[in-house]
C-alpha cells in the first residue's frame, strides 16, 4: 500500500497495463478493489478514491500518466480559456487532438461529457509529437509549450496538475475545421469577435502549417468581419488559399473574396 500511494496519486486514472509494467498481479488488484483501496470507474481502469471524477482528471491522467500525446483543443480549449462564456454554460463535449487515438474506455466512464477525438495530422502538416505533453511533476505556472508554441500548460485543481490545451490561435482553427456540420457560423463569428489579443506570430506559423483550404478561407472571412489589430500583421500572401469555389452551406450566399458560401443572415461585409 505504501508503494501504491507513492506511485499513484489519488484521483488519477490508470489502466491494467500500467499496473502490469510495475509488477502488480491481477489477484493483488482484485484484493485492492475488494478492500476499497482502489475503485474501477469502468472495466480495466483503476484509481485511488477521491471524490467525484472530472473530465480534467481523466485528460490529465491520459497526458501525464498514461503517456498519450493528446491536447485539449477546439471549442473546449476556447471555453476553458474564457472565450465562449456567453455561448455555453457547461462543457458537454471535450475535443482531443493528437496523433494517437485515446483508449476505448474513455467514453465508457460515467461522466456528463463526451470525448471527441481528432487526428491533428489531418489539419496541420507538423502535428503534435508522439511523446507525452506533460508530467505531474511539472512546475506550477511553467510556460511549457510545444513546437511553434501552439499549446500551453494550465494548472488545474487543488493539486495544480498540468493540463495541456491548445492556444487560442490553434483552437480557433480547430473549431473552424468543424464547420458547418458540427459548429455553427454564428457561434464561430461570436468567438472570433472575442479573440482580440491573438498572437500574429503564432497565427502566421499555424496558418502556414494548416493543410485545410476551407479552414484558412473561413479564418480570414471571419477575421475580416471584426478587423482586430493582429490582422494587419499577417502576411496573407504566404498562405495557399487554393483555387475554385467551396460550397459550405446549401442555399448560402457566395462570399466573392474567399469564394465560400456563407449563411444569408450572417450579414457578410463582402
Amino acid at each position: 500500500m505504501n508503494r501504491l500511494e507513492r506511485e499513484l496519486p489519488e484521483g488519477v486514472l490508470v489502466d491494467a497495463a500500467w499496473f502490469r509494467t510495475r509488477g502488480y498481479s491481477r489477484q493483488l488488484l482484485s484484493h485492492y478493489v475488494s478492500a476499497g483501496w482502489l475503485k474501477q470507474p469502468t472495466r480495466g481502469v483503476y484509481c485511488r478514491p477521491r471524490g467525484a471524477l472530472s473530465w480534467q482528471q481523466v485528460v490529465i491522467s491520459l497526458q501525464a500518466i498514461l503517456s498519450y500525446p493528446l491536447l485539449v483543443g477546439g471549442r473546449t480549449a476556447l471555453e476553458g480559456q474564457g472565450y465562449a462564456h456567453y455561448l455555453v454554460q457547461n462543457i458537454r463535449q471535450v475535443h482531443l487532438y493528437g496523433p494517437k487515438r485515446p483508449p476505448q474506455w474513455l467514453n465508457k466512464l460515467s461522466l456528463d461529457v463526451q470525448f471527441l477525438y481528432h487526428n491533428d495530422r489531418k489539419l496541420f502538416r507538423h502535428g503534435l509529437p508522439l511523446e507525452p505533453l506533460t508530467n505531474l511533476g511539472q512546475a506550477k505556472n511553467e510556460p511549457a509549450s510545444g513546437p511553434n508554441e501552439n499549446w500551453i500548460v494550465q494548472q488545474w485543481g487543488q493539486w495544480d496538475w498540468p493540463l495541456a490545451v491548445s492556444t487560442p490561435e490553434r483552437a480557433i482553427l480547430e473549431l473552424l475545421d468543424e464547420l458547418p456540420n458540427h459548429e455553427s457560423f454564428h457561434q464561430a463569428d461570436m468567438l472570433m469577435q472575442s479573440l482580440v489579443n491573438l498572437s500574429p506570430r503564432r497565427l502566421q506559423t499555424l496558418l502556414t502549417e494548416c493543410r485545410s483550404v476551407k479552414v484558412k478561407r473561413l479564418f480570414f472571412f471571419f477575421a475580416d468581419r471584426h478587423q482586430h489589430a493582429w490582422l494587419k500583421r499577417l502576411d496573407r500572401k504566404a498562405f495557399d488559399l487554393g483555387e475554385g469555389k467551396r460550397m459550405l452551406i446549401k442555399g448560402g450566399k457566395l462570399d466573392k473574396t474567399y469564394r465560400i458560401t456563407v449563411p444569408e443572415d450572417l450579414d457578410s461585409i463582402r
